[in-house]
């Protein structure tokens, strides 16, 4: 864990495009979105690694929506419900229950579909909001915090010092 937030930290200060962490903070959303552990959640993970982006930034991203999830369930579930009973949709979802295989990715719960649903129409919100963030990050904050006294007495701390050379980096 301190290793991916090394490397976030590290790309957030370099000259990784920041597309590429955008994107990955994209796909955290995504993933965060839609309940872990069904074959669903596990196909688009895996999916995700052809894609080019940043690792550190999906992990952070994946971690503050599921920290959120509390909050954020009701609306979710909703979505889904009233995707799942769209009358036109009916026969699609008829027929992709009688598909092999299919009825295991759990489509049909208003979770997951409501989690599919928001992560595919925040996709793009998020990307555009990142790609303006990063580079005021890198611009104004960056410093601030490299030159801040908090960051000065934890980087004295041997576990800490790997803070130290990520900030560093350029």
């Amino acid at each position: 864990m301190f290793n991916a937030i090394a490397q976030l930290i590290s790309a957030l200060n370099s000259n990784v495009k920041k597309s590429q962490l955008a994107a990955g903070f994209s796909w955290g959303v995504l993933l965060g979105l839609i309940p872990a552990g069904n074959i669903f959640w596990i196909v688009l993970f895996f999916i995700s690694f052809f894609f080019r982006h940043n690792h550190g930034s999906k992990i952070l991203s994946f971690a503050i929506i599921k920290l959120l999830s509390p909050l954020i369930v009701h609306p979710i579930d909703g979505l889904g419900f009233e995707i799942l009973t769209l009358e036109q949709l009916l026969p699609l979802f008829t027929a992709m229950y009688n598909m092999p295989f299919v009825p295991f990715t759990n489509f049909n719960n208003t979770l997951v579909m409501g989690g599919l649903a928001a992560g595919i129409i925040l996709w793009l919100p998020v990307f555009i909001l990142f790609m303006f963030l990063i580079p005021f990050y890198r611009n104004n904050v960056s410093s601030r915090i490299k030159n801040s006294k908090i960051i000065k007495a934890i980087t004295k701390f041997p576990l800490f010092s790997f803070i130290d050379k990520a900030i560093s980096r350029k």
